[in-house]
C-alpha cells in the first residue's frame, strides 16, 4: 500500500440501463448522501453525482482524488465500466451498494476497494488509512486485493444508534444538466432492518434482521429543516414498530409538519385502526405494498406469511380510508403457471388498486433465490443489467422463459388500459385516472425498449454482449474528448509532489 493525497471525494450513483418505471422521480438512495455530510464535516471536499437525476460532470470527476461508486445489481455494469476509465486516470476507486457487499471478487477487477456493509462508521478511517498507506486491516467490511490474495475485513456489528448519523446533504449533488422535476418528492428514512425472511429480499442480509429506529425528535427535526411538500419514507416497512411509527405521526400532526407522504408498509396495517386514522390525518396519500402473489403455494414458498383472503381484505380496508395502495406481485415462483398470471390481474382490477407494477422474480446475489437457481443451472443470463425486474433472466418451472416475458408484459398492458383510464374518468376520480394514465404511456414505453430483448431471449450470449457493448459505447462517447492519460500525468505529479512535502514536515520535526 502507497500513500495518497486526499482532497476531494466524488461519489457516483450510475443510472440502471434502458426505462424503468421509476425515472420520473430519480429518487435517490441515501448512502451517498449520508457519506458525503459525514466526509464533508470532516473537512473534505465533495461531490455526488445521481446519474439518472442530474447526470455526470466528468470534469469534476477526474478532478477527484478518490472516485466511490455505489451500485446495486442492475447499474453493476455501468457502475464497473465507470469504475475502469476512472482508474485508467490514475485515480482509486472505491466501491459499495449490496451488489459488491455480495460479489467482492468480481468487484475487485474493476475496483481498488470494496466497502461492506453499512460504512458510516468506516468511511473516516478509510481516508485515513489511504492518506497514510497503512491501516486498512484495522477497517471494519473493507475489502482489496494485493497479488491474487484477497483480504474481506469482518464487517462491524450495525450501528443501532442511527440517531448519530447526519441528515443526507442534497446540496453536495452535482451533475451536467438541470433538474427536471425530481426531488420534488423527498427521501426520508427512519429506520433499518427487517426481521421477515422473504427469500426474494437481500435486506436481511444486508442491514440485519433487527429494525434500528431514529428517535422521533431525529426524525421531527430533519421535518422541520426540509419542510417538504411531499415526503416519501424509504422504510422497507415504515409501520414495523406501529408504537413508534404512531409517535412520530402524532408528532408531525401536533405540529402540523403534514405534508403528502407515501411508504412502505405491510397488509397488517389495516388490522389497525388507530394507525390507520393517525396515518390518514398525518398525510398519507399512498402506500406501497409488496402483495407479491395471490397464489397461496407462491406466498408459502416466498414466505411472506399472508394469505390471499387476508390480502384483499386489508387492501379493501385501506382503501375505504381514502389512501390510494400501489401494489407489487411477482411472477415466476416456481409455483406460478400462466393461469396465476391472468387470475392476479382480475384481482388487482376487482380491488381497486391504484396502480400495480407486476416485476418478474428476479434473482438478485445476496438472496436464497440466487443460490439456489444458481446451484441448480437454472441461470439463463448473467448480464447484471438485466436483472431489473422487467427481465426473465432464469428458467421458471411452470411456463417458458419467453412465456413468462410476454405475459408480465401483457398484464401491466390489461391492467393500464384506456378501458380502465375511462372508468376513473367516468367515476370523477381524478387522482386514479391521472395514476393509470401515466401507467399507460410507461408501459407503452416499456413494451418498445422490451421489443429487443425479446428478439435475443433464445440466445442469451448475444443480448449479454449487445448490453455491454451499449454501456460502453454510451461511455465512450461522453468521455471522447477526455485525455486520460494527461489526467493520470497530472495526479502522479500531484502525488509525487504531496509525497516530498509529507517528508519534509516530517524531517523538520
Amino acid at each position: 500500500m502507497t500513500t495518497h493525497p486526499i482532497r476531494k471525494i466524488v461519489f457516483i450513483e450510475p443510472s440502471a440501463p434502458g426505462f424503468h418505471i421509476y425515472k420520473k422521480w430519480g429518487l435517490p438512495r441515501l448512502g451517498t448522501l449520508i457519506l458525503g455530510a459525514i466526509l464533508k464535516k470532516a473537512g473534505y471536499e465533495v461531490k455526488i453525482f445521481l446519474e439518472d437525476i442530474r447526470g455526470i460532470d466528468f470534469d469534476d470527476v477526474f478532478d477527484a482524488d478518490l472516485v466511490g461508486i455505489s451500485t446495486i445489481t442492475s447499474t453493476a455494469p455501468r457502475a464497473y465500466e465507470m469504475a475502469d476509465i476512472v482508474r485508467k486516470a490514475g485515480i482509486p476507486v472505491f466501491m459499495g451498494g449490496p451488489h459488491v457487499s455480495f460479489l467482492v471478487e468480481e468487484a475487485l477487477t474493476h475496483c481498488d476497494y470494496v466497502m461492506r456493509g453499512e460504512a458510516e462508521d468506516s468511511i473516516i478511517p478509510f481516508i485515513k488509512a489511504l492518506e497514510q498507506g497503512e491501516g486498512f486491516e484495522q477497517i471494519p467490511g473493507l475489502c482489496w486485493r494485493e497479488g491474487d490474495a484477497i483480504t474481506q475485513n469482518e464487517i462491524s456489528p450495525f450501528n443501532c444508534d442511527l440517531d448519530r448519523l447526519p441528515f443526507p446533504d442534497f446540496s453536495l449533488v452535482g451533475g451536467n444538466r438541470k433538474f427536471k422535476g425530481d426531488l420534488s418528492i423527498t427521501p426520508i428514512i427512519m429506520s433499518r432492518g427487517c426481521p421477515f425472511g422473504c427469500n426474494f429480499c437481500a435486506v436481511t442480509r444486508m442491514f440485519g434482521r433487527k429494525y434500528r429506529f431514529r428517535s422521533v425528535d431525529n426524525v421531527m427535526q430533519e421535518l422541520r429543516q426540509l419542510r417538504p411538500a411531499w415526503v416519501f419514507f424509504y422504510d422497507d416497512n415504515f409501520a414495523a414498530n406501529p408504537t413508534h411509527t404512531k409517535e412520530l405521526l402524532r408528532a408531525m400532526i401536533a405540529e402540523g409538519i403534514t405534508p403528502k407522504w407515501s411508504a412502505q408498509v405491510r397488509i397488517d396495517v389495516a388490522d389497525d385502526q388507530e394507525l390507520m386514522d393517525l396515518m390518514k390525518r398525518a398525510g398519507c396519500t399512498y402506500v406501497y405494498i409488496g402483495i407479491e402473489s395471490i397464489n397461496p403455494n407462491t406466498l408459502k414458498a416466498l414466505n411472506k406469511g399472508q394469505t390471499p383472503e387476508r390480502i384483499e381484505w386489508a387492501v379493501n380496508r385501506i382503501n375505504a380510508y381514502g389512501i390510494n395502495i400501489h401494489g407489487m406481485f411477482i411472477f415466476g415462483s416456481d409455483q406460478d403457471d400462466p393461469e396465476t398470471i391472468k387470475a392476479t390481474v382480475k384481482f388487482a382490477k376487482r380491488t381497486s388498486l391504484a396502480s400495480v407494477q407486476f416485476m418478474v422474480l428476479t434473482p438478485l446475489p445476496g438472496t436464497p433465490v440466487y443460490e439456489n437457481l444458481r446451484d441448480e443451472g437454472r441461470l439463463i443470463c448473467k448480464d447484471w443489467g438485466y436483472y431489473d425486474a422487467h427481465h426473465v433472466v432464469f428458467q421458471p418451472r411452470g411456463m417458458s422463459v419467453l412465456q413468462l416475458q410476454k405475459l408480465t408484459m401483457k398484464a401491466m398492458l390489461k391492467f393500464y388500459s384506456l378501458r380502465q383510464i375511462l372508468n376513473r374518468l367516468f367515476r370523477f376520480d381524478i387522482w386514479t385516472m391521472a395514476i393509470r394514465a401515466y401507467g399507460w404511456r410507461m408501459t407503452r414505453k416499456s413494451r418498445s425498449s422490451m421489443k429487443e430483448f425479446l428478439s435475443h431471449l433464445r440466445d442469451a450470449r448475444q443480448g449479454i454482449e449487445l448490453r455491454a457493448h451499449r454501456t460502453s459505447d454510451d461511455l465512450k462517447e461522453m468521455l471522447s474528448k477526455v485525455n486520460l492519460d494527461r489526467i493520470r500525468q497530472l495526479k502522479e505529479e500531484r502525488v509525487r509532489k504531496w509525497r516530498s512535502q509529507t517528508r519534509a514536515r516530517g524531517e523538520a520535526t
